[in-house]
């Protein structure tokens, strides 16, 4: 287990990795981005060093050469005397804005930092398999001989090839990943903030901050933390609906939560090309659009529901583009560009990937039988309705005619689509949308378009519209909620509120801001109740299962091809430790995800019937491990707990023997 000294230096290496990234993008984007140059850098570096680690390992090299691309820029950047003290200064603002939204969520998981629920063990699983095995695609460690080219895995390959070029071991790895999308995110909005607002552009970092309404309801009844947390997500009933902020507190380094940082930069990036790009010169849109295609073509192995929205968003942004610039210059072919060759591009970056995926896929799109109530609606989007609301107000009044366009939804019970509806129809009524306006428009799209339609998948009847509303309410919570503040900052600014602010007071609030954030996590204690102030996410096993953690840590110091033998308990016990804990592939974990992944429940089944003869019936142990190539078998108390454990006393060899757990290895035959 990590001691603190070495955790500091793990925080340490993995801060100065990142700082070399943007260090290295910051001259190459210099002359495209100016003043934004260097905030660009920070999301930009971070899918460039993914993209060239993932070929790496596709090649069979190592991830670390990825790095030398960026050392070589630093250094020419430094020959050519780019890192200017007065360059470096006006950096450090986007530096801090990536390190303070960082510290927050570290003292987050600092806090409350175990890999013991919900989808943790299968985050660090992913991580971990692929810092032991950095190949593409990487090993499932839950079914052993199969691959996660049935999931989007690039993720966690973002942050597996992290841990292995910093040093850092996975369990902490595992605790520096959201304190990393946490502060990516927030330098991206805050330089859009710089793109479509004057003042107030700090008012943009509430989106990755604010509860939806429900979570204040649950503050105002007294329900516990938990329940103000867990409840306000689960609002609609049936469907899972999480926000930036509950998202990073739950701790998933889930594929929708690490999503959040490339989101928020290909937003940045398209509204960047739709503003300066007639002042952009032919190089700079070429960068605009090699940068799109790279966040674009990331999604899908990130989280590949994020594609299905974003994909629309980029063809809208190209006509927009082509529209504006197209029809007002003589270059109709550049304003085209944007339109034309990101989607293309954006694929061929990633093509191996769509080669060698294997996914179940969706079954097709479903028409919602049973929308969403009004009231469960508006406590989940109901701040940034309200704005919209205020916002149409004038128009409403001028045409509430429009209000007709309610008129089909009423009728046909969809009332949750018709509140949607009314600000949508108000906007889209204008001749010209500004740059927030789109925003709202695209964002009100869709939890519109979701309460009438779903995506099919194999999560059953109950739960048939859960994944569509939970993997697309997170891009309109952040397409909403960025119009919402930005439209609330300029209704500051017309008003003069802040100005009545005493001038020091005023001076003072942005340090105030900064101590109340990072005192936040220490004074609300959000402490799920597995807490061990740590950052090794596994250092709860030594007093919870310390024959575990004493086990665990032997097996992970073991090198060669390993395969490991462990019970199977279900989803969400327990079980599947092992493999979870150490990246070892093992023969099946937990049960459901696999059949998730890859819709072959007679597979699946078969092999937990196989795990529980290698445990049951010494004539078949080690034939069945054969089967699977298992190297490794394991024997601690869920083992035990699970079956009638009884093996050969031929075939295997006892390795290990401590604190109740033996482990054995195959003979060689």
């Amino acid at each position: 287990m990590a001691a603190g000294e070495a955790q500091i230096l793990f925080v340490l290496a993995w801060l100065a990795t990142i700082k070399i990234l943007q260090l290295g993008a910051w001259p190459a984007l210099d002359r495209t981005f100016g003043r934004l140059a260097p905030a660009v850098a920070y999301p930009a570096s971070i899918l460039i060093f993914t993209i060239a680690s993932w070929y790496l390992g596709l090649a069979g090299l190592p991830v670390w050469l990825a790095l030398i691309p960026f050392a070589g820029l630093i250094v020419y950047g430094g020959y050519t005397g780019f890192y200017t003290r007065e360059r470096l200064s006006s950096g450090a603002m986007w530096d801090l804005v990536f390190l303070i939204p960082f510290l927050f969520m570290l003292e987050v998981r600092y806090i409350n930092p175990t890999i013991s629920y919900a989808e943790k063990f299968m985050d660090h699983a992913f991580i971990a398999s692929i810092m032991q095995t950095p190949v593409v695609p990487p090993l499932d460690p839950w079914y052993a001989g199969g691959t996660l080219a049935v999931y989007y895995y690039l993720g966690y390959w973002i942050f597996g090839a992290f841990g292995l070029v910093t040093g850092v071991p996975s369990p902490v790895t595992f605790n520096l990943a959201l304190p990393t999308v946490f502060g990516l995110a927030a330098v991206s909005l805050y330089a859009l903030g710089h793109l479509i607002m004057e003042r107030y552009r700090w008012l943009l970092l509430l989106v990755l901050l604010i509860p939806n309404p429900s979570a204040i309801y649950q503050i105002l009844i007294g329900s516990t933390w938990f329940d103000v947390l867990w409840q306000s997500t689960r609002t609609i009933p049936d469907t899972i609906n999480e926000y930036p902020i509950f998202s990073m507190l739950w701790g998933d380094v889930h594929p929708h939560v690490i999503g959040i940082f490339n989101q928020i930069f290909l937003l940045l990036i398209l509204i960047f090309a739709l503003v300066k790009w007639e002042a952009l010169a032919t190089r700079g849109r070429i960068v605009v659009c090699a940068l799109a295609a790279l966040s674009l073509g990331s999604m899908p192995g990130i989280n590949t529901w994020d594609v299905l929205v974003y994909a629309p968003i980029v063809i809208v942004f190209g006509l927009l583009i082509w529209w504006r610039s197209g029809r007002e210059t003589s270059g109709t072919k550049q304003s085209l560009m944007l339109l034309l060759a990101v989607p293309p591009l954006s694929i061929a970056l990633y093509l191996p990937y769509y080669l060698q995926l294997q996914s179940a896929g969706v079954e097709g799109i479903g028409i919602v039988p049973a929308p969403s109530e009004p009231v469960s609606f508006l406590l989940v989007h109901g701040f940034f309705l309200a704005i919209f609301f205020a916002y149409c107000a004038r128009d409403i009044a001028k045409r509430p005619y429009l209000l007709l366009i309610t008129v089909p939804f009423l009728a046909t019970g969809y009332v949750a689509a018709a509140i949607a509806a009314v600000p949508l129809a108000y906007l889209l009524a204008r001749r010209q949308l500004s740059v927030t306006e789109i925003l709202a428009v695209l964002g009100l799209a869709i939890i519109l378009i979701t309460e009438l339609v779903y995506l099919k998948d194999n999560m059953g009847e109950t739960y048939y519209r859960m994944n569509t509303i939970f993997k697309f309410y997170l891009p309109a919570w952040i397409l909403m909620g960025t119009a919402a503040f930005a439209i609330l900052a300029r209704w500051l600014d017309t008003t003069g509120v802040m100005e009545r602010i005493p001038e020091r007071f005023g001076r003072a609030l942005p340090a105030l801001a900064v101590v109340l954030l990072l005192a936040a996590p220490f004074a609300i204690n959000v402490d799920f109740g597995y807490g061990t102030h740590t950052l090794d996410g596994l250092a709860y096993l030594e007093s919870a299962h310390p024959g575990d953690a004493a086990a665990v840590a032997y097996l992970r110091n073991l090198s060669g091809d390993l395969r490991i033998v462990e019970a199977e308990g279900g989803d969400y016990t327990y079980y599947s430790r092992i493999s979870s804990f150490t990246g070892i592939p093992t023969i099946i974990g937990m049960p459901f995800h696999e059949y998730m992944w890859r819709n072959d429940w007679p597979a699946v089944s078969g092999r937990i019937d196989d795990v529980r003869a290698i445990y049951e019936e010494p004539s078949h142990t080690v034939e069945l491990m054969r089967k699977y190539d298992a190297t490794l078998l394991y024997v601690g108390d869920p083992e035990r707990e699970k079956y009638a454990v009884s093996l050969p006393t031929d075939g295997l060899s006892e390795i290990y023997n401590e604190r109740g757990v033996q482990i054995y290895r195959i003979t060689p035959e």
